[in-house]
């Protein structure tokens, strides 16, 4: 049985950078589970087929933590320099720097597992367009028109067999 981490990262607090967390409820949602609040993160609630946390930023100490799994999809929003509403991308593992606002890419995660656990886990980016990042919660209209697809793309891929 494989096993999947959904990580939803970005800051809720500034407008649709908060699109990963309305995504990763929405996924909860469809799995039968209760949504997180605003200050829940999901390490309390590790251990199924498909585990779900929601982070600001990705940072090297979550290496071990995804270590374990078979697939990992990195959940993001970003700000339209990529002219797609949702941007979906097969990751490598390679060190790469990182946009100005997250400390690690996804791609370096998977390299540090790689390198700490050899073990290579698939990762799929899955990048969300954003319209609005100034302080506040909630998300824009056109963000929030981009959620049901982007949850049915996750969803599809959670459904996806396991490579032999």
């Amino acid at each position: 049985m494989s096993k999947s981490l959904v990580i939803g990262f970005g800051n809720v607090y500034r407008q649709d950078d908060g699109v990963a967390f309305v995504l990763i409820n929405a996924v909860r949602e469809r799995l039968g589970r209760p949504p997180f609040g605003m200050d829940d993160d999901g390490f309390d609630d590790l251990g199924h087929e498909v585990d779900t946390i929601v982070l600001h930023q990705l940072v090297p100490e979550l290496v071990d933590l995804v270590a374990p799994y078979d697939l990992i999809l990195f959940l993001d929003a970003h700000v339209g320099a990529i002219d797609v509403l949702i941007y979906e991308e097969e990751l490598d593992a390679c060190f790469k720097s990182a946009t100005v606002s997250h400390q690690l890419h996804p791609c370096t995660v998977l390299a540090l597992v790689e390198q700490m656990h050899d073990r290579a886990p698939r990762g799929v980016l899955i990048s969300v367009r954003g319209y609005e990042f100034e302080f506040g919660e909630g998300l824009s209209e056109q963000t929030a028109a981009i959620v049901p697809d982007a949850v049915e793309r996750v969803m599809a891929l959670l459904d996806e067999p396991a490579p032999s």
